[in-house]
């Protein structure tokens, strides 16, 4: 799968995914548009995932019909993250097209 990591996307998870083409929105050239505009050509350009932090996104965003899963981060923060990176991994690794995931992030 390809796999677009969103702004504060902790890129250290990179490694955990090494079965799949990963590209941060800073090198696809798209750090500067918001969510609508990033999902639309994050799909235009072919990316099956969205991995981002923006737990916003679910109740800004209509993801039927949408070819992009989305897999948010309940926190961006990598000492949090990093524990929880099995369970970040799974949840890449079974996005469906427009689905929506949540990985709860504990904050201690």
């Amino acid at each position: 799968m390809r796999v677009l990591f969103d702004q504060g996307t902790p890129v250290q998870i990179r490694p955990w995914l090494q079965e799949h083409t990963v590209k941060t929105a800073r090198e696809a050239g798209w750090s500067t548009l918001a969510n609508g505009d990033l999902l639309r050509a994050a799909e235009e350009a072919g990316f099956d995932v969205l991995l981002t932090t923006d737990k916003n996104m679910r109740y800004q965003q209509n993801f039927a019909g949408r070819r992009i899963a989305v897999v948010v981060l309940g926190n961006g923060l990598w000492p949090f993250v990093k524990p929880m990176l099995p369970q970040v991994a799974a949840a890449v690794n079974t996005a469906r097209p427009g689905g929506y995931t949540e990985v709860e992030i504990p904050s201690r």
